[in-house]
């Protein structure tokens, strides 16, 4: 095996015999970072990195013409004569001279308008010449941090794999990537596969730096960047959202005219650009880009600016500007830690003429060839396509020499001595204790966390104990007991379980627990303890009912194949009626009381439901329809589609009740799906229904429930999960039912182009939710309200208007909604 490689190895490094090595600058000796170097029409070009510094590799001694382009400096040819020994060749490039002088300028029409017109126009045809191809991708990525906290939150910031240096400043992340990529425009598909991949200072060299990730095409009317749909300067709705202006033209090295249009963005707020794009006159192709954008305008308010510089090469074989290399500079901050980082990629070896087969694309769209992440250093001097910096060779070399230590037992031991010792506030906060080298671990949460009030239990807390242990291949398993105890009824109740998950490709899980503890009647428990706590101490209304369960559950999950997870499980349990113990309230209320634990008859303080034990059976299935992934070493991560909805199908049977009456098949189904509207949001919907197969009168935490809420707080910050007015228990049933729940997410559509208002950045939302259940009227939502609401980058606010309507009485409500 081992002469194997070395001879795979000696073949790949005797066919590079000639370089031609340099530094391109501007005419100030300013370096000039991923200018495009390249031979015209051969395939081969490289960039140059941070420093300005290039290296080309070529096939074989002799004289080629070298052609360096790079966006706003005139393109510059030079012939060389390369040997068998490495030829410099610096090189100086001059900025482009921008000139009015060849536009003819007309009163009544802004030139720039033309132009956009024309680029418009002609979009779809210039995309389709480069709609497929097949072709190499290199990547980098570089973070950097300044001036970094010692302690974060109380945490221990640490030093960023030993990247800091004496002022707490330096590389935190800095990582490659070379892969093959082919993509098809109609239909649309992209498949990545991946050559070689490294992240300083790591083992597995996963890099974040994928191409399909940074696909900023401005062909298409919008495409995806951060948590927004960012609106192309040339989309069909592009005139509704800038203004242009003609900042001047000049000449390629081809002789062909090229427009440079100043994007003047009518709303700031608005997903959009500033910057220049540049436009080539008569086939109103995109020749470069260089924009900007602000955090508010991608969505990601941690961003402060994000820039985004595209040069373009002319392709003889199909007479089009396609993309040759692409660099996303960005500064960021939150809580006084600043950052910033650079994400450059070059494109090579286009084919614009693939022969693309029904086998060429699958739903995998990215994997990794075999030992990709383990490429030593001798692999990457050769095979690199753009020289590091001297910065990133010292980065390597030392994040390298840092990661053997710090695997070693003895380091890795004195980091746990210092972690896991114990002090007083561990008693409130919780205490975890670590073993880094036998990868195992235990924690105990914290019981003041865990400190609730419902008028069963009273005050009440609870303590979970659990131990965690890695294994090969990221296998684990784990064990644990958790307890809760009420002052009020004076009772404790433990769980135990253990777990075990396998490999992280079909992600088998298995698990067993049981003991005493207490549910909701609706297993989804809508009612969070937290603000129920609040809401009973408060305002005396105790909207949580529970009962008591013995029992002992086994589950098993896993996905059978793509797009296909089951989960089953099987459950014995003994169940009890609980009643109210307190009524404790802190502020007394005016003609309030509280209610029973009953929550079918709120005001009848006997028992809901008989004791009773019972067998419960429960099987899913969770389809993902044509469900896209990644393939990476030892793991597979599945990817949200859009296109397509996911759809629930579930069964569950009682059975062995101590009362055969209450034996029942309940049958279930959900889907649901988002998907982006371009310049108008967000659009998303989610429906539900079941059946009994026999209506009987069942024991009633085995109805159907819906997720109700009676709260000034929304229930969370999914507003599909539930609805907004419904009351908890009101139209729980035995018998057949539908749900829908339908909200559309306006992001600036609309309020961005009301003076004033646009200035806020606020979203418009709306929705509406129905629920149909046998034998009651509809019970319907209408809510409209504001999103994104917040002050510069803290926008955790949602505010709705609710209107519900049952039985012909309507409500109005007015909620908070809290995103975290």
């Amino acid at each position: 095996m081992n002469r194997t490689i070395t001879l795979i190895f000696f073949l790949l490094t005797s066919s590079i015999i000639a370089q031609v090595k340099g530094k391109v600058t501007d005419t100030k000796n300013t370096e000039l970072p991923f200018v495009s170097v390249y031979i015209e029409n051969s395939g081969l070009g490289t960039t140059t990195n941070n420093n300005g510094e290039y290296r080309l590799n070529l096939a074989k001694p002799g004289t080629y013409e070298i052609t360096f382009q790079f966006l706003g400096y005139k393109t510059v040819k030079k012939k060389v004569t390369v040997g068998t020994a490495p030829t410099t060749l610096n090189v100086q490039l001059q900025e482009e001279q921008v000139s009015l002088e060849e536009v003819q300028i007309d009163a009544n029409e802004n030139p720039a308008d033309n132009i956009i017109r024309q680029a418009i126009a002609n979009k779809k045809k210039n995309r389709a010449k480069t709609g497929s191809f097949t072709a190499d991708f290199y990547s980098r990525g570089l973070f950097k941090i300044k001036n970094a906290p010692k302690r974060f939150l109380g945490q221990e910031v640490g030093d960023f794999g030993g990247g800091l240096d004496s002022t707490r400043s330096g590389i935190v992340y800095l990582s490659e990537t070379i892969s093959k990529i082919k993509s098809q425009d109609n239909p649309k598909k992209f498949n990545e596969y991946i050559v070689a991949s490294k992240v300083s200072g790591q083992d597995n060299g996963i890099s974040f730096n994928q191409a399909e990730d940074v696909n900023f095409d401005f062909y298409n009317n919008t495409f995806d960047l951060g948590q927004s749909q960012m609106i192309s300067p040339i989309a069909n709705s592009a005139f509704g959202y800038y203004n242009y202006k003609l900042a001047g033209t000049f000449y390629d090295k081809n002789g062909q005219l090229i427009n440079k249009i100043k994007l003047l963005p009518k709303r700031q707020n608005d997903p959009v650009f500033n910057g220049h794009l540049y436009i080539v006159e008569d086939d109103w192709s995109i020749y470069g880009a260089d924009v900007n954008l602000t955090g508010a305008q991608a969505g990601i308010p941690m961003i402060k600016n994000l820039f985004i510089k595209q040069n373009y090469r002319f392709n003889k074989q199909n007479n089009t500007w396609a993309i040759a290399t692409q660099t996303i500079d960005f500064k960021a901050g939150m809580l006084g830690i600043n950052f910033d980082g650079r994400f450059s990629a070059a494109y090579s070896n286009y084919n614009f003429e693939p022969d693309f087969t029904k086998k060429s694309f699958s739903n995998e769209v990215l994997a990794f060839s075999k030992n990709a992440t383990e490429k030593d250093t001798s692999y990457w001097n050769q095979i690199r396509t753009v020289p590091l910096t001297k910065e990133e060779v010292a980065d390597y070399q030392l994040k390298d020499s840092i990661k053997v230590v710090r695997k070693s037992k003895k380091y890795l031991d004195s980091i746990d001595a210092k972690s896991n010792k114990f002090n007083l506030m561990n008693l409130a906060m919780g205490y975890t204790y670590d073993n880094s080298y036998k990868k195992w671990s235990v924690n105990v949460s914290s019981p003041v966390f865990g400190i609730n009030f419902n008028t069963v239990q009273g005050w009440n807390t609870g303590i979970n104990i659990d131990f965690t242990k890695e294994l090969k291949d990221k296998k684990s398993y784990g064990f644990g007991i958790a307890g809760n105890y009420g002052f009020s009824d004076k009772k404790f109740r433990p769980v135990g379980y253990f777990s075990y998950s396998g490999n992280r490709i079909t992600r088998p899980f298995y698990y067993v627990s049981g003991g005493i503890t207490t549910r909701q009647f609706n297993s989804n428990a809508p009612i969070s303890k937290f603000w129920n706590t609040v809401s009973s101490v408060l305002f005396e209304r105790n909207y949580l009912k529970i009962y008591e369960k013995r029992f002992a559950k086994i589950g098993y999950s896993e996905e059978l194949f793509n797009g296909f997870k089951l989960s089953s499980s099987l459950e014995y349990a003994k169940r009890n009626p609980l009643f109210n113990t307190t009524n404790y309230v802190m502020f007394p209320q005016k003609d309030v009381d509280y209610t029973s634990n009953n929550p079918q008859q709120p005001n009848n303080f006997s028992s809901s439901f008989e004791a009773h034990s019972i067998w419960s059976l429960r099987l899913g299935l969770t389809i993902r329809f044509d469900q896209k992934y990644m393939s990476y070493p030892k793991s597979k991560v599945n990817l949200n589609s859009n296109k397509y909805p996911r759809l629930y199908l579930g069964y569950r049977k009682n059975f062995g009740a101590s009362n055969d009456e209450w034996n029942s098949d309940y049958f279930e189904t959900r889907l649901d799906q988002r998907f982006n509207l371009g310049t108008w949001g967000q659009f998303k919907y989610k429906l539900r229904g079941g059946i009994f197969l026999e209506q009987k009168d069942l024991p009633f935490m085995d109805y159907a429930h819906f997720n109700g809420n009676r709260l000034l707080i929304a229930p969370n910050d999914n507003y599909l999960n539930g609805f907004l007015a419904l009351p908890y228990y009101q139209l729980s049933t035995n018998d057949k039912f539908g749900e829908v729940h339908v909200e559309q997410n306006f992001k600036g559509a609309i309020l961005s182009k009301i003076p004033l208002i646009n200035q806020l950045n606020f979203h418009l939302v709306g929705g509406f939710k129905g629920l149909y259940t046998a034998g009651n009227k509809p019970y319907t939502e209408f809510n409209v309200g504001l999103d994104n609401i917040g002050f510069g980058k803290w926008r955790l606010l949602r505010f709705d208007y609710v209107r519900s309507n049952f039985n012909g009485q309507a409500e109005n409500r007015f909620l908070i909604g809290i995103k975290f």
